[in-house]
């Protein structure tokens, strides 16, 4: 087995991590502590895991400071989620540590992994023990000693692996939410399952790779792509240049019985009598298709007398080249742009209305990563950017935004629908940066947020015994009723949240609510609370039947 780790190996690695990963993600979102449908930390971490991978697929060599630089930049890309947002600072961290080494002994692994968890801890405003954090900080102390105990590879990570399943263990009794609803920490478990898919790659075992790339086929010392000219002269008020004006790319698999390799070369061309920059290589497995051409369909067409059409895409370069000619147009920009994120047609336009700028479709079970609100941001013509995440899994990638936009990022700290929309309201694009940030402190200091919602499994939990489908109210941390009826515990949660100082109550109902139902709760609620304001939107979010705001 291997002593030591090269930069080919590493990549292959992450590959494998990867895929474990994805293979369990299902799992992992099976331990979120609340019972409610979206649980996503496994969904999350994949994607960040994911990002990794795809900008390895951009590497053109297995030098360790040019792999190690694809899995830290694209992780910080696809962070989502707080488990996305550690997890991408534990790899920025870990691969910190390799970007200097032609390759990697146990002692190196070891320090990396402190590197990691360092990097990790300073991440997070106020590190909770018992979570993602605990593991890779217990692996990280324990890794030094048994790095000078063992020299292997494999036999090194199989202990490192087995000190963080201990610490794993123990996090339900650092966390008590874990150990009431009797599951141990989802990162935790994420994480332990990308190291296992590492393992795997040592140990030999490929089966994680799948076909994502042949790391054979790239070369150990190859030279990196020598970077092109930042600013072509290029005359964007013209579209003549461009003669074909459909990029086209596609595979053709399950090649078909009959097909030769005299049919592809005859393939090849048509395809240059079709249009140019034409590339048809492969064999009787597997063909790869590009053309520049303006007749894509013929393309297809002729492709399809050879076996079936896959990874089919068509882009207008005509379309890209007027975009382009709009990106190098000076920008006016204006002093206060703002973005909001949130699953729903209703809150979008609701968002829009209160003249956000750019409005990010996400949320619960749905995530969006930093580079995702990153390039949201810079699409906005504005100096300074207002973020605001409406829900506490997405603050820490907004956070990190910054590092990958062009503008200037101020995340607003607003952790639910309800408080995003008072903070939208309070934004005056007249006061400073700083005033508007005490303004919108203060404003969602006065808004109580609830939710309703069903139990996706059965379980207790703040002390509720629940059955897979109950009906469930939500406070801002914990269960605050159940029930059967929508109307009924949406009504008992209004009640459980209510206080002297309220003076509206806003319903947001979801997409699976029928507005008859609505309108009777709406009733209902005005007889309850007759000196109270209470109005009512059509939200359209998913999985949530009522969204609750008081204020």
């Amino acid at each position: 087995m291997d002593k030591v780790i090269t930069g080919a190996l590493l990549r292959k690695m992450v590959v494998s991590g990867a895929n474990y990963l994805e293979e369990n993600k299902e799992y992992v979102n099976s331990l979120n502590v609340f019972p409610v449908p979206d649980g996503d930390t496994g969904t999350n971490m994949s994607l960040t895991m994911k990002s990794s991978v795809k900008e390895l697929n951009l590497c053109t060599n297995n030098d360790m400071e040019t792999v190690c630089d694809a899995i830290s930049k694209g992780a910080l890309k696809g962070a989502r989620g707080n488990s996305g947002v550690i997890l991408s600072q534990i790899l920025k961290g870990f691969t910190s540590y390799f970007t200097n080494l032609k390759e990697i002994k146990t002692m190196d692994f070891a320090n990396a992994l402190i590197e990691g968890a360092n990097v990790a801890y300073k991440a997070v405003t106020k590190p909770k023990e018992g979570t993602i954090l605990t593991v890779i900080k217990a692996m990280a102390n324990a890794s030094v000693k048994i790095a000078k105990k063992e020299s292997e590879m494999e036999g090194f990570l199989k202990q490192v692996i087995d000190i963080g399943e201990e610490a794993l263990a123990m996090t339900p009794e650092l966390l008590p939410v874990l150990k009431k609803a009797g599951v141990v920490d989802a990162g935790g478990r994420g994480l332990l399952i990308i190291l296992n898919g590492f393992l795997k790659i040592v140990c030999g075992d490929e089966s994680e790779l799948k076909v994502q790339f042949d790391t054979d086929k790239v070369s150990a010392d190859s030279g990196a792509p020598k970077a092109g000219n930042a600013n072509p002269e290029i005359n964007y008020n013209s579209l003549s240049d461009i003669e074909f004006a459909y990029c086209t790319e596609f595979f053709v698999i399950n090649i078909n019985k009959k097909t030769t390799v005299a049919d592809i070369d005859k393939l090849r061309e048509t395809l240059m009598e079709l249009g140019d920059s034409v590339i048809c290589i492969g064999d009787l497995n597997l063909i790869k298709v590009h053309v520049h051409t303006n007749q894509p369909g013929v393309a297809l067409t002729h492709a399809l007398k050879l076996g079936e059409l896959n990874g089919v895409k068509i882009e207008n370069m005509l379309e890209q080249f007027r975009a382009l000619k709009v990106q190098n147009e000076p920008e006016e920009l204006k002093k206060i742009g703002v973005v909001s994120i949130c699953a729903g047609e209703g809150l979008a336009a609701l968002f829009k209305d209160l003249n956000v700028d750019y409005v990010i479709e996400g949320g619960q079970t749905m995530n969006p990563s930093a580079e995702d609100i990153a390039k949201a941001c810079d699409s906005v013509p504005a100096e300074n950017i207002f973020v605001l995440p409406n829900n506490k899994n997405i603050i820490l990638a907004a956070e990190l935004a910054n590092d990958l936009s062009k503008r200037n990022i101020f995340v607003l700290p607003t952790t639910s629908i309800p408080q995003g929309i008072s903070a939208a309201i309070r934004i005056d694009p007249e006061l400073s940066i700083e005033e508007n940030k005490l303004n919108v402190d203060e404003t969602i200091k006065g808004v109580v947020s609830g939710s309703v919602t069903y139990a996706v499994r059965s379980t207790s939990i703040d002390g509720f015994k629940l059955k897979e489908g109950d009906i469930i109210g939500l406070g801002e941390k914990k269960i605050v009723t159940k029930g059967s009826n929508v109307s009924k515990v949406t009504e008992d949660t209004i009640e459980k949240l209510m206080n002297d100082e309220i003076s509206t109550i806003t319903l947001f109902y979801g997409n699976d609510v029928d507005p008859v139902e609505t309108g009777k709760l709406v009733d209902t609620l005005k007889e309850k609370y007759p000196d109270l304001e209470i109005d009512c939107h059509e939200g359209g979010q998913p999985l949530y039947y009522y969204l609750i705001s008081l204020e």
